[in-house]
């Protein structure tokens, strides 16, 4: 059994591409369940989900919430039936054997906690959304999967027992982070963290302002873990930043190997904008409340 936990707010822009991918999965429909969890969406956000899965064999619940993505995540867990559960944020898209891939995965590795599919690049992406996307190819393209400290829970297929085994998400963490948080618990406890050979889609921030609001998010929410585990939440780089430059364009001359484009040589700029506005999101949340 799997449980499609999709966790949105104002996803009215992509959701539709979502949803119907999801419901049009060659995994059997009686083993699948979806719950939508809604942080009270002003754009119709719901309206659509309702719309589409009206017809949907899939048996389906939605929930509202206003409490965070912990909280989010959490109710999704408490209500889930599945022996997994596959997290699908409102701007991805998923190829039709992508929960069949991921349970076949899990089931072969029984270790196995949190496994994470591989990105893929969408068509027709401007250069902010595709300079992202390319990043994440390259990153997830190389299989050593000891080199990733945080998966994203995006993409990822969790087993149901390991979350049970870590007491779920930190329903405390209001704005991003619990990915972080519930991957340091599940390392902590045994459970090995991969990537399957599944991919998916996701839609992209399109322009430079949004890219730099997403990752003064995602500072703020490191802010909160450092809080939380201090240095054994490894979230800085162990490398300089030399080093980091350096490996960046080492990842522009694999993405032109793969894609032959000239502006994945972009991507140690791109890198360096996304640093800057992460650093600034943790200042701003270290130097603040102690709460998200």
């Amino acid at each position: 059994m799997v449980t499609v936990g999709v966790c949105v707010k104002n996803s009215a822009l992509t959701i539709r591409e979502t949803i119907e991918s999801i419901i049009s999965q060659d995994y059997p429909h009686e083993l699948m369940e979806i719950i939508v969890v809604d942080g009270y969406s002003s754009d119709g956000t719901v309206d659509i989900i309702k719309k589409i899965l009206l017809n949907s064999d899939i048996k389906t619940r939605i929930f509202y919430e206003n409490k965070g993505l912990g909280y989010a995540r959490q109710i999704v867990v408490d209500n889930s039936i599945g022996d997994y559960i596959i997290w699908v944020d409102g701007d991805m898209i998923l190829p039709r054997n992508f929960i069949t891939k991921q349970v076949d995965f899990m089931l072969k590795n029984p270790k196995v906690g949190v496994a994470k599919a591989r990105y893929s690049i969408a068509e027709k992406e401007n250069l902010v959304s595709y300079l992202e996307n390319v990043e994440f190819v390259v990153a997830f393209n190389n299989t050593k999967n000891s080199q990733f400290r945080v998966l994203g829970t995006s993409g990822c297929i969790y087993r149901s027992s390991a979350l049970k085994h870590v007491r779920g998400f930190d329903t405390k963490i209001k704005g991003v982070g619990e990915d972080m948080d519930i991957e340091y618990r599940l390392r902590k406890a045994g459970w090995k963290l991969c990537i399957s050979s599944a991919s998916f889609y996701e839609r992209r921030r399109r322009t430079w302002q949004e890219l730099w609001e997403e990752y003064r998010w995602h500072g703020k929410g490191g802010a909160y873990i450092f809080k939380k585990y201090g240095k054994n939440a490894d979230l800085f780089p162990r490398k300089s930043l030399f080093e980091i430059l350096f490996s960046k364009l080492i990842d522009s001359i694999l993405a032109y190997r793969l894609l032959h484009h000239k502006k994945v040589f972009l991507l140690p700029l791109h890198y360096m904008f996304k640093r800057i506005a992460w650093i600034y999101g943790f200042l701003e949340g270290y130097l603040g409340s102690s709460v998200q």
